[in-house]
């Protein structure tokens, strides 16, 4: 089992650029790896490090100024590549929630399978919640998963998103499809048992 997601109120991380794609969100040299260990370190990593392997002080992930479990994108994230890599780079740096006004589709359901909740909402709201964290960083976001909705504290406006019912319901309960299977093992043999 997973942790299970409730209510997220944290602090953003904002990356407004458009079209960004799974290999930028994990190069293609990384792939080899067979765990979902450690990706978190590689996230961004040709826009993170140069070559030499030091930071680059202008990308926002390495910015003091900015942290926590929600990233802000521009729209169409997570377009490219199918690699669920990606996902788990995301999930293993700590993100719970991303947030654009367009996902690539795939991308969108490697997310909910890593347990990272993407919400799409409009793009007045998305150019206005970069506004409010380009003004104070330490500018909140509330999203609540079992009421759908996402909320900007700085100007108390809220939208309502969409998510397929059994994701919601495996992402509050913390269950991965094997897990959800498991839990209804009895209701599968009760069904089969009738049709022996």
């Amino acid at each position: 089992m997973k942790t299970k997601f409730n209510i997220v109120r944290s602090t953003c991380v904002p990356l407004p650029l458009e079209n960004v794609d799974t290999d930028q969100i994990i190069p293609a040299r990384f792939l080899k790896a067979t765990t979902k260990e450690g990706f978190g370190e590689n996230l961004f990593c040709d826009w993170r490090y140069d070559k030499q392997g030091n930071k680059i002080d202008s990308f926002v992930l390495n910015n003091p100024l900015y942290g926590g479990e929600i990233l802000v994108a521009g729209k169409n994230f997570g377009s490219g590549s199918s690699r669920e890599h990606a996902a788990w780079a995301i999930a293993d740096y700590g993100f719970r929630v991303v947030v654009s006004s367009f996902f690539a589709d795939i991308h969108k359901n490697n997310e909910l399978n890593n347990f990272v909740l993407p919400v799409v909402v409009s793009e007045p709201f998305l150019a206005a919640l970069f506004a409010s964290i380009e003004k104070d960083p330490t500018t909140e976001v509330v999203v609540d998963l079992p009421a759908q909705t996402i909320t900007n504290t700085m100007t108390q406006t809220s939208e309502t998103f969409e998510i397929n019912a059994y994701k919601k319901h495996c992402l509050m309960h913390g269950l991965d499809d094997i897990d959800f299977l498991l839990s209804n093992k009895h209701k599968i043999e009760t069904w089969e048992n009738q049709y022996k």
